[in-house]
């Protein structure tokens, strides 16, 4: 199945579909697939109404406000749905450790609210947007995105005797969206003084278009249960700086409290039920359930597996960005 023929005349829901993922996965749908309807689901009615004036003649786009922590609210705005990109969360390390219990009522409760509506609905399809952070957490916003992984992989057991299917896609640091380093060195760009935390720092680097396309090719080939990791480059921290402000001096004001030094999308333990693929790779469920072979072939190609030592670190990563990549994605978005 191509991916014109997946999301042709479906409904599709994006949870925080005003965000930075949101409004790129929707403008992209709605600009070169043939939906029969896409609704945004989110809290933030003004945000909501700037979207909506990038679409004044979008008869297909609908807003509905709502909080993944209202399993109720959830269950009306599913009605006649067969699609849903999860991508609400609270993802701000230090509110998150500031606000614990808010953290976990969104990245975990709203997960389980989101499984349970969807099942009870009979949505089609689920796909879940994680984070490296949720690989070997430190700070509370990667354990909630760690446990809600673990949610949307075991929902399939749950699900066998319905329709409803869910899987996880991971990725690394987005170019451009809210949050991102890179508005941060630009402002201080101005004082001639960029501060980061250690030299050493590594991260995964991708583009809201890359992110989106990935969501949307898992989505076609999706089985249940996958978690599905794309494979992007690093970059360090040092070359972010040289990209954003080679003229500027570095201040090394020490590692934040949440922070590592270079972020894991694939840990060592889980080695033993990853397959390697061309552009990504797939950790295999524990278990699997309803006669789902993940050996199958994803869009035409067989995953190999890896060694069982295999870890996907962004300081062992095969592909790197130079500055003068860096520079590309940063000042030449679309």
């Amino acid at each position: 199945m191509k991916n014109e023929d997946l999301l042709h005349n479906a409904t599709i829901l994006v949870t925080g579909g005003t965000g930075s993922f949101g409004q790129k996965f929707v403008k992209k749908v709605l600009d070169q697939y043939t939906p029969k309807k896409v609704i945004v689901f989110s809290r933030d009615e003004l945000k909501q109404f700037e979207m909506a004036q990038q679409f004044p003649d979008e008869k297909r786009l609908r807003f509905f406000l709502g909080d993944v922590r209202d399993e109720t609210r959830l269950k009306r705005a599913f009605d006649g749905v067969d699609i849903v990109i999860h991508a609400a969360a609270l993802k701000q390390v230090p509110s998150s450790e500031y606000n614990p219990i808010e953290c976990i009522k969104t990245n975990v409760h709203g997960a389980e609210n989101i499984i349970n509506a969807a099942i009870d609905c009979g949505i089609q399809k689920v796909v879940a947007l994680s984070t490296d952070k949720a690989v070997n957490p430190i700070n509370l916003y990667g354990a909630t995105k760690l446990c809600s992984d673990k949610l949307f992989v075991a929902a399939n057991n749950y699900s066998m005797t319905k329709s409803t299917r869910f899987s996880v896609v991971r990725y690394g640091n987005v170019i451009g969206s809210r949050g991102s380093v890179i508005p941060f060195f630009m402002e201080r760009k101005k004082t001639g003084v960029i501060p980061i935390t250690d030299e050493r720092m590594t991260r995964f680097w991708i583009t809201l278009e890359q992110g989106v396309e990935f969501v949307i090719n898992c989505l076609q080939f999706m089985q249940g249960g996958e978690v599905f990791i794309s494979k992007i480059p690093s970059m360090r921290i040092t070359d972010l700086v040289n990209a954003v402000a080679p003229e500027c001096q570095t201040e090394i004001v020490g590692i934040r409290p949440g922070e590592k030094l270079h972020e894991i999308m694939v840990p060592q333990d889980e080695g033993r039920n990853t397959l390697e693929f061309k552009d990504f790779f797939l950790i295999k469920p524990g278990a699997s359930w309803g006669g789902i072979s993940y050996d199958s072939p994803y869009n035409k190609e067989i995953g190999q597996p890896v060694d069982h030592n295999f870890y996907y670190a962004s300081d062992n990563n095969k592909h790197w960005m130079t500055v003068e990549e860096l520079k590309q994605c940063i000042f030449h978005q679309d």
